[in-house]
């Protein structure tokens, strides 16, 4: 895979946290959570691995450069950023708490 990809949330409602990690964990993934407040920005930068995130509350959108592609995730969506895909996001207006994980 050398592009992003969004998964919308294919469950009923909102997924429990416990729904997400399940998901990583059939993957062989051990993930993470973060958070941050509404409006926060992470500046262009890319990472040497391929990131797997589920937005777990809230929303964010990620802009992948330089195409400028928007990808906004809401709870229970999925980004995959393959290796050294330049991006940078913009927290929702309710803030926003993920679940990462390196592959």
């Amino acid at each position: 895979m050398s592009e992003p990809r969004l998964t919308r949330w294919d469950g009923d409602g909102t997924p429990a946290e416990e729904e997400l990690v399940h998901r990583f964990r059939v993957e062989h993934l051990s993930p993470y959570s973060w958070s941050n407040g509404p409006g926060d920005t992470y500046q262009p930068h890319s990472h040497s691995y391929h990131k797997v995130l589920y937005c777990l509350r809230g929303s964010i959108v990620f802009r992948v450069l330089p195409e400028g592609t928007d990808y906004q995730l809401t709870p229970g969506d999925r980004l995959d950023l393959p290796p050294r895909v330049e991006h940078a996001a913009i927290v929702g207006s309710q803030g926003v708490t993920c679940l990462e994980a390196a592959r």
